[in-house]
């Protein structure tokens, strides 16, 4: 939960930092004179096309943030900032959570030959991520047979992969959110746009470009964040589904190792 407080942090101070440069450009903007003689073009000034080039992109990102309306395009960001936050929180903890399963079963193995259960068992608490967890579980009820650790097994089991699948409706809420935001924007636009040519009483381009531009920018918005979290959110359950595989062919293999040891009831 620390981690995903960090995230939310960083992402906040990214857009504040972002919102500040905008402001800040505009008044340097307002504050320019209206006309300007036009520069003569040296290669000092072609070598730094490239860079313009990349500036007037996020100034262009920034324009079209303010043209598609402040109010309908913040709740879409923020989305954005919060289902990024969740799916790197739940990448970094799902990445941590995987270990070598072969090479943890060897070393559980080779404690139990050398010191027995106990021994075993403290191989698997100094090992990170749900199959250690699932390993001790299981090997503290060794003494009470392989019935027992098998329950025991497949009751943690299931424990672990609900934490592992932790956070996923979050994801999953924005990204149903993230488009819903979009299209409400859209019928307020398309509802401005309607009203101006009322109160014109003309359908002059110019009368409904105002409100169609609201309307197309916040679809735009809503479909970029829901395409970004929806890959995000295939990953993470991929990554689960793995991880869900490898715990149960693992404690499999545990199973087998205690009976290889003659570890029954």
């Amino acid at each position: 939960m620390k981690k995903l407080f960090v995230l939310l942090a960083f992402f906040g101070a990214l857009t504040f930092s972002a919102a500040t440069s905008y402001a800040q450009t505009d008044s340097s903007a307002a504050a320019a004179p209206a006309e300007q003689p036009a520069a003569v073009e040296t290669p000092a000034a072609t070598e730094e096309a490239p860079a313009e080039e990349e500036a007037g992109f996020h100034q262009q990102i920034k324009e079209k943030f303010i043209q598609g309306g402040v109010a309908y395009m913040w709740p879409i960001l923020i989305c954005l900032i919060l289902g990024l936050a969740v799916s790197i929180e739940r990448i970094i903890t799902l990445n941590l959570a995987t270990v070598n399963t072969q090479k943890l079963l060897a070393q559980v193995e080779d404690a139990l030959s050398k010191g027995g259960v106990e021994a075993a068992k403290e191989v698997t608490k100094n090992t990170r991520g749900p199959v250690g967890s699932i390993f001790t579980q299981g090997l503290m009820r060794a003494p009470e047979g392989i019935d027992m650790v098998e329950k025991s097994v497949v009751s943690y089991g299931g424990v672990e992969t609900g934490r592992l699948e932790r956070g996923l409706i979050w994801i999953s809420l924005f990204i149903s959110l993230g488009p819903m935001l979009g299209f409400f924007g859209t019928v307020i636009g398309m509802v401005q746009a309607f009203d101006a040519i009322e109160a014109a009483g003309d359908i002059s381009p110019q009368v409904v470009a105002g409100g169609m531009k609201v309307a197309l920018i916040t679809t735009v918005g809503g479909l970029i964040v829901g395409m970004i979290l929806q890959v995000l959110y295939n990953y993470l359950v991929s990554k689960i589904d793995s991880l869900v595989n490898s715990m149960e062919d693992a404690s499999i293999s545990l199973v087998d190792i205690l009976v290889k040891h003659k570890l029954t009831k």
